[in-house]
């Protein structure tokens, strides 16, 4: 009896997808959860395993056509069972390992709504002597890295997963042999094997990057002639060149021919060039960007403010402030504040679209937005409107160090309603920020620079800071916008009125 095969639920909102590859033709032996064919979707990439073992009978939709979930991928002849891996490879017999307990270590739950990661660069090999918490590998999903530790002391028998490759929660990672005095299997995976032909790898934790590794081959360079600069010591194709540069070269030929060196004096723009693929974070933000463009009618309107009232009143609070609640006094409380405090004013800027409804939050979760070496994350401060200067503050600057280090959870970024991007601290004097999507409005802080103004007559030189709020105009009205943009802008520069918080 044959057992079909149909395109799975793809998640929320996704209908459809395309056959982007067969791993198997028709007549090929398959195991139980093996991929046989993978998916694209607009938001990712699935890979659909066998329900069973036999044999692949059918394929019924071909690559490049779009299917819809349900549809009728192929079919599995029962009874055709598959060979067993042991069989088809004997040669990967293991050696004794002294009775040693294996430990797998499995892809952790990633969050809500999280159903796939990217396996990032391997901290360890097979062979390696690890502890217990020690990072083995990192997880990149669409909106967080996560780093995986070991679950006990012993030594990496096996690695299930090359880096590059997408993984669903539960699958295995590798396999890690209790205690220090483990055997690692006489097979070597073929995970961890380099090819033959590229250059020597050792004394580096991580091979070089394809393109280095080109370069060093063509030069006839070793990687202990080349000093990598990348992350945890990796060669890259920078250092390649910087080394050229630097009269590193191979052993001499017996006659060096004129055309060779004059190849080697001009290197070509490919060799100058070097791919790299975006990782999820970075493709889920550009996507999420242009959908916010393509989807909201935004609009920007902008406002100055006088930032003197603020900066004389951290003047004169910030040692008592710092003293008090053991954290430094910012601008980002007075303007997360001020910002609740308009948004009551005006809901329609904390609101969202559903469809054909408006949807109004009763809340305020202020997201930040933080620029990480991973990309643009946008930690939540929760329900600002109910906090104190203080106590904002103080959240902020643990979001901050959490986005900084890579620790921030799928909890910490869901949910905001709101919100603050301040390109100021990068010395940005005007900008227009794009909604974070299914936001109304986000408000762009800018540099403080001082500029000559009129103060009753006089001119006279104020630090002065350029305001920018975008805003989606199928919900909120010109008007609305303007008022709250004013209405931020008056707290701000009559901070009595959020002093009573500190």
């Amino acid at each position: 009896m044959a057992t079909e095969i149909r395109v799975p639920t793809l998640g929320e909102s996704v209908t459809e997808a395309t056959i982007a590859q067969w791993f198997k033709k028709p007549g090929d032996a398959v195991n139980a959860d093996e991929p046989l064919v993978e998916l694209e979707t607009d938001k990712v990439t699935v890979e659909v395993p066998a329900p069973v073992s036999g044999k692949l009978d059918s394929i019924d939709v071909k690559e490049g056509e779009t299917v819809e979930v349900g549809t009728l991928l192929g079919s599995i002849a029962a009874g055709a069972a598959a060979v067993p891996a042991a069989a088809a490879a004997p040669a990967a017999k293991a050696v004794p390992a002294a009775a040693a307990e294996t430990v797998e270590v499995l892809v952790p739950t990633a969050g809500e709504s999280v159903t796939e990661a990217e396996v990032g660069e391997w901290s360890v090999k097979v062979g390696d002597v690890v502890k217990a918490d020690d990072i083995l590998v990192e997880l990149e999903t669409d909106k967080a890295a996560q780093e995986v530790p070991s679950p006990v002391a012993g030594t990496v028998v096996e690695i299930a997963q090359a880096t590059g490759a997408t993984v669903e929660p539960g699958n295995l990672l590798c396999k890690i042999a209790k205690g220090e005095g483990a055997v690692v299997s006489a097979a070597a995976p073929a995970v961890a094997a380099p090819a033959a032909s590229a250059p020597s790898l050792s004394g580096i934790s991580m091979p070089a990057a394809p393109s280095a590794a080109k370069m060093m081959a063509e030069k006839g360079l070793s990687a202990d002639q080349v000093a990598g600069s990348g992350k945890r010591g990796q060669v890259l194709k920078g250092d390649v060149l910087a080394a050229v540069a630097a009269g590193v070269s191979a052993a001499p030929a017996a006659s060096p021919a004129p055309v060779a060196i004059r190849a080697a004096s001009a290197p070509t723009d490919e060799v100058r060039e070097e791919r790299v693929r975006m990782t999820k974070l970075r493709q889920t933000i550009a996507r999420r960007l242009k959908d916010a463009q393509n989807s909201a009618a935004m609009l920007t309107t902008y406002n100055e403010v006088d930032m003197k009232p603020i900066m004389d009143l951290r003047k004169q609070y910030k040692d008592i402030f710092e003293k008090k609640h053991g954290v430094k006094l910012g601008f980002m409380g007075f303007f997360t504040k001020a910002i609740t405090h308009a948004l009551k004013e005006i809901p329609a800027v904390n609101a969202e679209i559903d469809g054909t409804d408006i949807i109004y939050k009763n809340y305020a979760h202020i997201g930040v937005a933080v620029g990480t070496p991973k990309g643009l994350v946008v930690p939540v401060v929760r329900d600002a409107d109910q906090m104190s200067i203080a106590e904002i503050e103080k959240e902020i600057g643990n979001l901050g160090r959490k986005g900084r280090d890579g620790k921030l959870s799928m909890a910490d970024m869901q949910g905001g309603t709101f919100t603050v991007s301040n390109g100021g601290v990068y010395g940005s004097l005007m900008s227009s920020p794009i909604l974070n999507s299914p936001q109304s409005g986000i408000l762009g802080m800018h540099k403080i620079q001082e500029r000559p103004v009129a103060i009753n007559g006089q001119v006279e030189i104020r630090p002065m800071m350029y305001l920018a709020l975008s805003y989606d105009h199928r919900i909120v009205d010109g008007k609305e916008a303007v008022t709250f943009l004013v209405r931020v802008k008056e707290s701000l520069e009559d901070p009595q009125r959020l002093i009573l918080d500190l």
